[in-house]
């Protein structure tokens, strides 16, 4: 199996990841705004963020994220837009293949209903035999369960 991990980017992102043991694992990091921070600081994080997970678990074989291609307010846009322009950009530095699918193909891989909520996102991936820590980590999983499902 090769060592992938899935991405909903936002304020909050949601992170999961399937490894070489074929042990998946998945959390929420928090990018949100600090007092005092300039508005390029959440992205500078990101980064930061991106390089040390690389170098905690070394091998990464391809990245997913969560493809948003509507949103409810222009701040989450922009930071979505940040946010996926720094994934993109540090995959591209990496030579990790980086790519995104549609939040209605997931929906409907892991509910069957392509406009699931976040409460019915969470129960799928739970009956799936996922530890889930809120909605973010629910829909990462639910895009790495996709893509499991995905490959030959």
């Amino acid at each position: 199996m090769s060592v992938i991990l899935c991405l909903d980017l936002g304020t909050q992102t949601g992170w999961a990841m399937i490894g070489n043991d074929d042990l998946v694992s998945a959390g929420t990091v928090s990018f949100a705004p600090r007092k005092g921070e300039g508005p390029g600081a959440r992205y500078s994080r990101f980064m930061a963020w991106l390089i040390g997970f690389h170098s905690e678990h070394e091998q990464i074989d391809a990245v997913h994220y969560e493809d948003v291609r509507r949103h409810i307010g222009t701040q989450a846009a922009h930071v979505y837009g940040g946010l996926l322009a720094v994934l993109q950009m540090w995959a591209e530095q990496e030579n990790i293949p980086c790519g995104g699918a549609g939040v209605g193909v997931i929906k409907k891989h892991a509910t069957g209903n392509g406009a699931a909520k976040k409460p019915a996102m969470i129960e799928a991936m739970k009956a799936r035999g996922y530890s889930v820590i809120d909605d973010n980590a629910a829909d990462a999983l639910a895009l790495l369960d996709y893509v499991i499902a995905k490959q030959p």
